[in-house]
């Protein structure tokens, strides 16, 4: 069965999909997440070059992306202390602005932004070795069958 035009996500509370859902003009994405740029390919072994990101992605209520807003929060090997608190307010804030929101499954389209050197989307990574792989990034979250909304890491 190859990827479905819509890719559902479920929401997992409290833990990587838990600020998902609906608003007033449609559905939401939002996450806090450490990567490196897509271009950084040197051995970091202390972490020293990952990016903090918070970001919010908007749809309309059919899936198709919209806009994202994204701020990188900071540099650093781990997202503690006055870092981990930033990026929290930052994340709050970014969630603040929706009216009407709930915190539920969504299901959305496909797409694909470079923001900083890194890549931000919902990328369809079917090939024959893997099969049907729609992939998340850049949380790294990878749907497939039974497209249930269920990830793997």
């Amino acid at each position: 069965m190859p990827a479905p035009d819509l890719i559902p996500i479920a929401r997992e509370p409290g833990y990587r999909t838990d600020t998902i859902g609906r608003y007033a003009d449609g559905q939401f994405y939002a996450a806090v997440h450490g990567v490196r740029r897509d271009d950084d390919h040197e051995p970091d072994m202390g972490r020293e070059r990952i990016r903090w990101y918070a970001y919010l992605h908007l749809f309309d209520a059919d899936g198709r992306h919209r806009r994202s807003e994204i701020s990188l929060i900071g540099i650093a090997p781990n997202l503690r202390g006055e870092l981990g608190e930033q990026a929290e307010r930052r994340l709050t804030a970014l969630l603040d602005q929706l009216s009407d929101r709930q915190f539920t499954d969504v299901s959305i389209r496909p797409f694909h932004m470079l923001y900083d050197g890194v890549t931000f989307g919902l990328i369809d990574e079917s090939d024959v070795e893997r099969g049907d792989w729609v992939e998340l990034y850049p949380d790294g979250l990878g749907f497939s069958e039974p497209w249930d909304g269920l990830y793997s890491t």
